[in-house]
């Protein structure tokens, strides 16, 4: 709700935004464990699969039909989809125990349940890789919004000029880029031919020093940042282009503001709204999995891990970077929607 009340919200009404808000994001992650769920266990059965199929997964070839059949018993493939669910869930919150025959293991939580090639517990798996996937989005991250937003800026301001239309035909063809176009291409120029960066892989920040590891990533980081700031520059200028001819802009010039105030404080501030819910959204998609980034330059991320998964019908493991995935997004949104009134001070809480 946008108010002409320039007073900021009161503290109660501010910590009952947040409570519901929070509450929100709760009840949205477990909606979208319950789809997800269902999805990937009805999905097989749509298609033929029978619960002893599934079960196969976690028996050697040279098993019986009994010996299948059993195991399938045994982890529950036979219970309806809601008593399945209901364990996913208790094991996502305390733990799960998984019986294989001769022993049970207990898989702590969060528990995602356990891989249908390794039978090693996804979970740990998805730890070892967000690192990866986190540097690779944060550097990322902050390159393309300062390069994007700045570049956006300038356009506004030299609107219809040379440095305006090739700036903006630049970030078009940032736009229509194919991600695995830019970065093989980047690979073979940077790194094959020049030899200017490492081929492929990094290392992680605890074994190596910050700035070899910088060094290994700043090919990945320029090239994922290319195809993101090229449309945070064209939404910038859009909206600064929009605020800059405003009545409170006009206002602002005529009370003796020097012009950077007038476009940083009143002008930046007022477009970066958009561009903050845009953000959000990008960053958690990243950090759920940059699948062809991490695919083109072998990261061993999570999106690496998910094509992995998808290559071996590997449904724990799928399922686990699914619910991580939609927890990055979730919370990103969450966060995003807390710093609306910090950036734009039009907006008030009702």
């Amino acid at each position: 709700m946008i108010s002409d009340d320039p007073r900021p919200p009161p503290p109660r009404t501010v910590l009952a935004y947040l409570i519901r808000r929070v509450i929100g994001a709760v009840i949205l992650l477990f909606i979208v464990t319950a789809v997800t769920f269902s999805i990937f266990f009805m999905v097989p059965k749509l298609g033929g699969a029978t619960a002893d199929d599934l079960a196969s997964r976690y028996v050697g070839r040279s098993a019986s039909q009994e010996q299948v059949h059993e195991t399938a018993v045994r982890l529950g493939f036979t219970d309806p989809l809601y008593v399945q669910y209901g364990r996913f869930v208790k094991g996502l919150v305390v733990g799960q125990d998984y019986n294989y025959g001769p022993a049970t293991e207990h898989c702590p939580a969060p528990c995602f349940g356990y891989s249908f090639l390794t039978q090693q517990p996804v979970w740990p798996d998805l730890v070892a890789r967000i690192p990866v996937t986190a540097s690779l989005a944060g550097g990322a991250a902050f390159i393309w919004l300062v390069t994007g937003v700045g570049t956006g800026i300038i356009s506004a301001l030299r609107r219809g000029s040379v440095l305006d239309r090739s700036l903006m035909s630049v970030a078009l063809a940032g736009v229509s880029l194919p991600i695995f176009f830019t970065g093989l291409l980047s690979l073979s120029i940077f790194s094959y031919n020049l030899g200017w960066t490492q081929q492929g892989g990094t290392n992680p920040l605890d074994e190596t020093n910050p700035i070899w590891w910088a060094y290994d990533l700043i090919l990945p980081w320029v090239t994922l940042a290319f195809l993101y700031a090229a449309a945070y520059a064209r939404l910038t200028r859009a909206g600064m282009l929009e605020t800059m001819n405003e009545d409170y802009v006009r206002t602002a010039r005529a009370k003796g503001l020097t012009e950077r105030d007038v476009i940083i404080k009143h002008g930046l501030r007022s477009a970066l709204t958009p561009i903050l819910t845009i953000f959000g959204l990008d960053l958690g998609l990243l950090l759920g999995g940059a699948i062809l980034t991490e695919t083109t330059f072998s990261l061993p991320g999570i999106g690496q891990y998910a094509v992995i998964a998808l290559r071996a019908n590997d449904l724990p493991k799928v399922l686990g970077v699914t619910l991580v995935a939609a927890f990055f997004i979730v919370l990103a949104n969450l966060i995003v929607d807390l710093l609306y009134a910090v950036v734009d001070p039009r907006v008030r809480i009702s």
